[in-house]
């Protein structure tokens, strides 16, 4: 007992990521779980909200307040922290390629409630470069996003001291395929950029880098493989503290600690028996609390059915729960740490850390970070390790229960109220909140905000720091798609590589095989040299890692494959499929917009004549929306279930030849 400490250490932020339908809705979730003992908020913004645009614009069709709350202009920020002492909260706000207008949204809501703006505390995520690899709501092309970054830093390193200005992200990495070591130095190689420009643009002191320093925290992921992920976050604190003291000069061990928040691995939650979903999270939950020189200090758990759909209160409730029971019921908080000394960790940490160091010399040597996302050398590299991992999941080395393995299940109560098991968002939030903006607009001093606008174009085609712009933006009432507008018009818009052509063709795999020998055959009866494969991604969802492997697969079985990346529109997808005279037509949509997006695309398809051309969709799709996309005249509905891609491929063979009058069989 002498190893035991005379005061427990103090508990982690605790979290749960949230936002949905409307700013009034969500503020009432937040009000709900802050009752419940939940001790930071943590913003969920809607894909519009996130990519610039406004509810009324027709780019938000059939995304607005799924996915997040849709904050519109200063009127919904006020909505949406109504009766919340901002003086008291610590927030974090997921917003990217937005996000120095969202801060100054909250900044100038904060003024409102008479809250020194020096007091703020809380978190904008910030990491642009991340979105042009995995999560995919950038705008602008890499040096503008990576201006506006700084822009932000330097501005609240003198005005508003206490806020985290960015965190650097690679949660959504590990998702798209990074292992530990790719994780940590494609995160580092990004935290590297960011400093390098906010030391060499001018706007901060050389003696002021260590205030930067200390305020820029992390975001990660925890999979399941938690003595992995335990060994990642030791790996993380050694190589930051190393990186700081040495490329930047910072001599204070505080500036110089690791701090990162975790939300543990939404995307390895499963469809199939979902109440195993329950341990997962809490085995990922325990790789970043176990180690108390490496503890996480804000933890947000997902909920057990977020891969059925959006969670309901009473679900974030339970993953609550879970942090609260392991912070304040067991006696995790009051030892040392509790593997100084294991060889078996440090053995570990020096493997992560030799391997991360080599890869950020790598980025480094090719130019940097920015360089290696314009390339496509990351983007690459991130999908060439995922699917890698689909294939040691589909050839049963890598095993998750109830999906490869263990598959016989009985009933869950869980799940047997079907939709009801899910939040669910009413169609008509989307006509409220357009209605909304437009009521905003037209109750506005126009002069002023043509103004505002002026400034903010005239300081974009400078080198000035835009937040000054951005917050006389916000006072005279303009709204995220005017503010993204016009820096669309300065800046250009961008579209990052896919990373397919580095992807590699697995051609030792006998079922692929199989499929190999179908496609052939069934071009040949189809009197073509290959069948033709669009993967269209509708709408604003960016999350297309699905989309990437069902590429790159399709390739791999000789599939010729069309694919131009995300965001796209139904008539972008109805013009490059006559265009290209594809075969047949794949959606993927993972925001829950799907009712919206897929009819689209299908009545697009009968207004150019091709009503014969065979359409099916993938994504978080409920089993009664799979029905109506069938009646509506969809092919085949694949779900997060459906892990086993080579099966994908030989049904859409069975697809084109249905299609096309075929037997099934060749």
């Amino acid at each position: 007992m002498e190893s035991r400490l005379p005061e427990r250490d103090r508990p982690w932020v605790m979290r749960t990521y949230a936002g949905h339908s409307s700013a009034a809705a969500t503020n009432a979730l937040f009000r709900r779980n802050l009752g419940k003992g939940q001790t930071g908020l943590s913003v969920a913004f809607d894909l519009p909200t996130q990519t610039g645009y406004d509810p009324d614009d027709v780019m938000a069709a059939g995304e607005v307040g799924r996915v997040g709350v849709p904050v519109a202009h200063l009127g919904d920020m006020r909505a949406l922290f109504d009766g919340i002492p901002l003086g008291d909260a610590n927030t974090s706000m997921t917003i990217n390629a937005t996000a120095m207008w969202l801060l100054a949204l909250y900044v100038v809501a904060a003024e409102e409630q008479g809250v020194p703006v020096a007091t703020l505390a809380g978190t904008t995520q910030n990491d642009i470069v991340k979105e042009y690899l995995s999560r995919g709501t950038y705008i602008f092309p890499p040096a503008p996003s990576l201006r506006l970054t700084t822009d932000t830093i330097a501005w609240t390193v003198t005005n508003c001291p206490k806020w985290n200005p960015i965190n650097v992200c690679s949660y959504h990495l590990q998702e798209a395929g990074a292992t530990p070591v790719q994780e940590v130095g494609f995160a580092l190689a990004t935290a590297v950029a960011v400093l390098d420009a906010v030391r060499d643009g001018g706007q901060v002191p050389p003696e002021r880098m260590g205030d930067v320093v200390q305020r820029v925290s992390f975001f990660v992921n925890a999979g399941v493989r938690f003595v992995e992920e335990l060994a990642k976050m030791r790996a993380f604190a050694a190589l930051w503290d190393g990186l700081t003291r040495e490329r930047y000069g910072v001599a204070d061990p505080k500036q110089r600690r690791f701090r990162y928040g975790v939300q543990v691995n939404s995307l390895g939650l499963t469809e199939a028996q979902p109440e195993n979903n329950i341990q997962r999270i809490v085995l990922e939950m325990l790789g970043v609390t176990l180690s108390r020189d490496a503890r996480a200090r804000a933890v947000q758990l997902p909920a057990w059915n977020e891969a059925l759909g959006l969670p309901r209160p009473w679900d974030q409730q339970w993953s609550l729960r879970m942090q609260q029971v392991l912070a304040y019921e067991s006696d995790l908080l009051e030892y040392p740490d509790l593997f100084d000394g294991s060889h078996v960790v440090e053995g570990l940490v020096a493997s992560i850390v030799d391997g991360a160091r080599v890869e950020l010399e790598k980025i480094l040597d090719l130019g940097g970070v920015v360089a290696a996302v314009e390339t496509g050398y990351l983007k690459s590299a991130l999908v060439s390790s995922l699917a890698d991992r689909r294939r040691r999941m589909e050839s049963g080395t890598d095993v998750v229960v109830g999906v490869n393995r263990f598959q016989e299940t009985e009933p869950s109560p869980l799940t047997a109220a079907g939709a009801e098991a899910i939040e669910q968002v009413d169609p008509a939030v989307e006509q409220a909140a357009s209605a909304a903006v437009r009521e905003w607009r037209a109750g506005r001093d126009q002069s002023e905000v043509d103004a505002a606008l002026a400034v903010l174009r005239e300081k974009a085609a400078s080198t000035a720091n835009l937040m000054d712009a951005t917050l006389a933006c916000v006072r005279a009432g303009v709204t995220t798609g005017e503010w993204a507008g016009v820096l669309r018009e300065a800046f250009g818009e961008y579209r990052a590589p896919t990373g397919l052509s580095a992807a590699t063709a697995s051609t030792s795999d006998t079922t692929l095989s199989a499929v190999r020998e179908r496609v052939r055959r069934t071009a040949e009866d189809l009197g073509a040299g290959r069948l033709r494969l669009l993967v269209g991604k509708p709408g604003l969802d960016g999350h297309s890692n699905g989309a990437e492997q069902i590429a790159v697969r399709a390739r791999d079985a000789g599939f010729e494959v069309v694919y131009q990346g995300i965001r796209l529109t139904p008539a972008q997808i109805v013009a490059a499929a006559v265009e290209e005279d594809v075969d047949l037509v794949g959606l993927s949509v993972l925001s829950g917009s799907h009712l919206a997006a897929v009819p689209a695309v299908l009545d697009g398809l009968r207004a150019a004549g091709r009503a014969d051309l065979p359409v099916v969709v993938g994504g978080i799709i409920p089993p009664a929306d799979a029905g109506k996309l069938r009646e509506a005249g969809v092919a085949r509905v694949f779900t997060p279930k459906d892990f086993a891609l080579n099966a994908i491929l030989d049904d859409l063979v069975t697809v084109v030849r249905e299609a096309n009058g075929l037997p099934p069989s060749t």
